[in-house]
């Protein structure tokens, strides 16, 4: 064996999320920096999953998943976007989000491609990206300003990062970090653009049934000249409070799946068949209309106790975060932030840097940090004590 190997990646470590979450657990600290919830999932849902077991969905399940799970989610799609999706050749149950996306940007994107992302961006897109040949160009937001504490999509300066060699853009609303989500304007601007430009979309729609404030979350498949260049993706984790579960989808023309199965077979082949069929049981009559609710209250309990603080939150439309702007403590760089509130006020969150190509350029850095409401009422509460007196206690 060779003295070094050769990396794919290497310039990639641990994520952020596993970085802030060991030390978190190091400190002692209130997590409120990775996303998953600290609550169980429905209980009708659990008891769906181990009846499922009892009755022997105990084997491999088919490679494009069980059958009355992909018929479920062609039943929600439909009703929540009016896309007709079919079951046997536009739909795969993958395992989580992330393994949709890996499969889909590994299938759809060659050596040579460019592939769109906009700053900020998960994680997961670029190396995934790279892992395919292709090459990530990041659009950037317009990042807040004063009188408008919102990220911006600039679709003019979108449009100027295309070349001949762009194959997809990479959409993730509503958005994590910023909890932004797509309005009617930005799907006309994304018609007009297709209309120009005919690349694939990739939707990373996990957070879907988590919008506030009476808004509607608008998936590029409502349109249906954007759903046919479309692979939307969703999480049944996220939805369900299970992300340790790890199931998801993905719906695409058929022409499309065809290619996402050739990966999703030989890298998962299938996912848990149990937690398919409890899922494809409980989705039906699951009240997903409620979970905006349920989550708006946990995003003004943590806007309400922030008051309290010297950080200011920013608009959350969406999604289980709030991003806060800590200028009141400094202009340190975000991550260095995010460490020292870790280590001595005993709360993790995460830099928005993070989400950037390189952290540590100054326009990767906004005095930004994320913090997950998707939290027990008690355990924000405590957070929130925590956070209180800060800008003293860490200058002391």
């Amino acid at each position: 064996m060779p003295n070094t190997l050769p990396s794919k990646l290497p310039d990639v470590g641990s994520t952020i999320f596993t970085e802030m979450s060991a030390l978190a657990q190091q400190c002692q600290a209130i997590n409120l920096g990775q996303g998953f919830p600290d609550y169980p999932p429905p209980e009708a849902l659990i008891q769906a999953v181990g009846e499922a077991m009892r009755q022997g969905y105990n084997q491999y399940a088919p490679m494009a998943g069980l059958p009355q799970l992909r018929e479920a989610i062609a039943s929600k799609v439909m009703a929540q976007h009016g896309r007709s999706y079919s079951t046997e050749s536009e739909i795969t149950v993958t395992a989580g989000a992330t393994e949709a996306l890996m499969s889909s940007l590994l299938a759809l994107t060659h050596p040579g491609d460019e592939v769109l992302l906009i700053d900020p961006a998960y994680d997961l897109y670029a190396p995934a990206i790279r892992l395919a040949g292709a090459e990530a160009v990041r659009v950037p937001m317009r990042a807040p300003q004063a009188g408008d504490t919102t990220f911006r999509i600039d679709w003019n300066r979108m449009e100027s990062a295309l070349t001949p060699r762009t194959r997809m853009l990479v959409l993730n609303f509503p958005h994590n970090p910023t909890g932004l989500t797509l309005k009617t304007e930005d799907l006309d601007a994304l018609e007009a653009l297709i209309a120009r430009h005919p690349i694939l979309l990739l939707s990373d729609e996990a957070y879907e049934h988590i919008v506030f404030d009476g808004l509607a979350h608008l998936s590029p498949v409502s349109r249906a000249a954007l759903a046919e260049r479309t692979v939307l993706v969703s999480s049944f984790g996220k939805t369900f409070h299970a992300t340790g579960w790890k199931i998801g989808y993905c719906c695409a023309p058929a022409r499309v799946m065809a290619e996402i199965r050739k990966v999703h077979q030989f890298t998962v082949f299938s996912v848990s068949t149990p937690m398919q069929a409890g899922i494809a049981r409980y989705l039906p009559e699951a009240d997903l209309a409620e979970l905006s609710g349920f989550y708006q209250k946990k995003r003004d309990r943590l806007l309400a106790g922030l008051k309290d603080t010297v950080l200011r939150p920013l608009h959350s439309e969406g999604t289980f975060f709030l991003l806060v702007d800590t200028r009141a403590l400094g202009t340190e760089p975000e991550k260095t932030l995010a460490v020292r509130l870790t280590r001595e006020i005993g709360v993790a969150s995460i830099p928005v840097s993070a989400f950037y190509a390189d952290p540590a350029r100054p326009e990767a850095n906004h005095s930004l940090l994320r913090l997950c409401f998707a939290k027990l009422d008690a355990t924000l509460d405590q957070g929130l004590e925590r956070l209180r007196g800060l800008e003293a206690r860490m200058a002391g």
